[in-house]
């Protein structure tokens, strides 16, 4: 037996006694699902002391984790609002039988009562809540993250994706949350417990398209055995928060639906469905970002990704849906934004280093090795951030090689700061670099705001000195390669002689070799000729700070490289 009660406002406090009365005498089985619709404060509060009874009565104990959760859910959500009547109406008695203990507020605490305890206390010390009569805490987790009943359980999750970047970014922030409560995620339709839809309501169009495929959803759904846990399908997103109402009557298919802003709260909607009940949340926020979820991508070899700076609008254009879906504009911290582009980054560095079509190269501008002339050139990190990021960058790729800009000579460059870009060169040591004396040009933020007061012998004495550091660090790391087998793209003949041919090395550093035919692998005697765009394994020579030379020693391709690569690795590790 379920009861629903359904609470609106209509001008008069519901008749809870008498609820709780019949509630009192139903079936144990029974589940109570309270749905709060612009319910004033005094029939707020009048429905709290009724609900806590009844929670307290006999009959009502074997009530599932769910409904527990649901009901805090609800009051928290409506707290601000119905605390002051909730201290002023909960009774006694009830007070008595769950046997509370009384904290009596802080002297001088807005809103001290001689009724004493308020509903932040009964919600904190409700059983279920993980939190105790004694000894309990003053932080509240929220209602949809603690308690018994909210994990996924192995479920498997599938999702589709309509509609614009938003929501393939809120898709990622949904699987993240429920990856988190124990939900796996499935690419196949047939083989999921749960379907999720992230929607869309720009257009008519995309409404209909939604409609169609719930109609496809019923067939699977009906062909579900009695042995197999029950299909639930969820709508989320736009046009889960402006047709709500429809979606629940019409065809009756849906069993969750949750707004944009209510993402956090999937976990919790997922289980009250598994109940048996059809489980909403359209609220919109103020302030939610989903700033600390990390979104997770739901398909791993997907070549882009979509970061959200922000959600909401605030334009009201005459023809738009958006502020009324996705509420009022608010903008995402600064360093969550970077947090998740950090990870994206990771995750480009672990590709380069993973993937033999990649070259292993990165260019990395520092332009001074002075934070004060840095921050005069207004480039946003500091010495020890940059060097902090080369650290990180050779650490996931063992052997990279690194180029950067210099420039010699900025506005108000002393000689100590020229000295701090000396030492950044030695300190990295980068394989190629582009440097130059610094020249103004006109529109730019120095030319209106600084002055260009390093005279031009100076300059051109730094840059000289730069590049001479430069070229010393460069010549010692391209030395270490001597004796060592490159992989090499061929791209045609030296500029300096017909007889040799030019490449690059996976580290994008130029090598030269004689133009003679090669044999066809490692293991072929038969030999043919090296043409542009063909890959070949080099024996390095000899090196300078601009490029190495070599002896040619077989065509090759990606794959057999990064399987002679590996080899040669497994071999040095065991000591062989």
């Amino acid at each position: 037996m379920a009861a629903h009660f359904f609470l609106t406002h209509a001008g008069n406090t519901p008749d809870f006694t008498t609820i709780a009365a019949h509630c009192s005498s139903a079936h144990a089985e029974m589940r109570l699902s309270c749905h709060f619709i612009s319910l004033s404060t005094p029939a707020m509060a009048a429905f709290m002391s009724c609900a806590l009874a009844l929670l307290a009565a006999p009959a009502m104990r074997p009530l599932g984790a769910a409904n527990r959760l649901l009901l805090d859910y609800c009051v928290s959500r409506r707290h601000g609002r119905i605390e002051a009547g909730c201290r002023a109406s909960v009774s006694r008695s009830v007070v008595g039988r769950r046997q509370y203990k009384s904290e009596r507020p802080p002297s001088g605490r807005k809103g001290d009562t001689a009724a004493g305890l308020s509903l932040r206390d009964f919600i904190r010390r409700a059983p279920g809540n993980g939190v105790g009569a004694a000894g309990g805490t003053d932080q509240e987790a929220p209602p949809y993250l603690c308690g018994v009943g909210v994990s996924g359980s192995g479920r498997r999750v599938y999702f589709e994706t309509y509609g614009c970047q938003m929501n393939v970014n809120d898709t990622e922030i949904a699987w993240s949350i429920l990856q988190k409560n124990g939900y796996v995620k499935t690419s196949n339709c047939t083989e999921a417990d749960v379907v999720l839809l992230v929607t869309c309501s720009v257009r008519e169009k995309a409404e209909q398209t939604i409609w169609n495929r719930l109609k496809q959803l019923a067939s699977l759904k009906s062909k579900r055995t009695k042995s197999q846990v029950p299909l639930k399908i969820g709508i989320l997103g736009c046009m889960a928060e402006r047709l709500k109402e429809e979606i629940l009557e019409k065809e009756k298919l849906v069993d969750v639906i949750a707004g944009p802003d209510s993402y956090r709260d999937l976990p919790r909607l997922l289980t009250v469905a598994e109940a048996g009940q059809k489980a909403v949340n359209v609220l919109l926020s103020l302030d939610e970002t989903y700033a600390d979820v990390m979104p997770v991508q739901i398909n791993s070899d997907t070549k882009s990704a979509f970061i959200s700076v922000m959600r909401g609008c605030n334009n009201m254009c005459s023809y738009c849906i958006v502020p009324f879906t996705r509420g009022r504009e608010r903008s995402r911290p600064i360093s969550s934004i970077v947090q998740e582009i950090g990870m994206l980054s990771d995750q480009v560095l672990q590709i380069i280093q993973e993937r033999a079509n990649i070259c292993k190269q990165i260019h990395l501008p520092a332009q001074s090795g002075s934070t004060a002339i840095l921050k005069a050139m207004r480039r946003g990190y500091t010495r020890e951030a940059y060097l902090e990021l080369v650290e990180h960058i050779r650490r996931i790729i063992p052997g990279v090689s690194l180029s950067s800009d210099f420039i010699a000579g900025f506005c108000d460059e002393t000689e100590d700061d020229h000295l701090q870009t000396i030492s950044l060169l030695r300190q990295v040591r980068f394989n190629m670099g582009y440097l130059f004396a610094y020249s103004m040009r006109k529109k730019t933020h120095s030319y209106h705001r600084l002055q260009d007061n390093v005279p031009a012998v100076v300059k051109q004495h730094r840059l000289e000195e730069l590049i001479t550091v430069f070229r010393e660090e460069a010549a010692k790391l391209n030395s270490e390669l001597i004796g060592t087998e490159q992989l090499v793209l061929v791209e045609g003949a030296s500029k300096r002689s017909k007889l040799e041919l030019c490449g690059r090395s996976d580290g994008n550093i130029k090598v030269i070799f004689p133009n003679v035919e090669v044999p066809c692998d490692w293991s072929s005697r038969m030999l043919a000729p090296v043409g542009t765009g063909d890959y070949i394994s080099v024996q390095i020579t000899s090196a300078s700070s601009q490029s190495l030379k070599g002896i040619p020693i077989c065509h090759t391709t990606l794959n057999s490289s990064a399987k002679m690569i590996s080899k040669q690795l497994q071999a040095v590790n065991s000591g062989q």
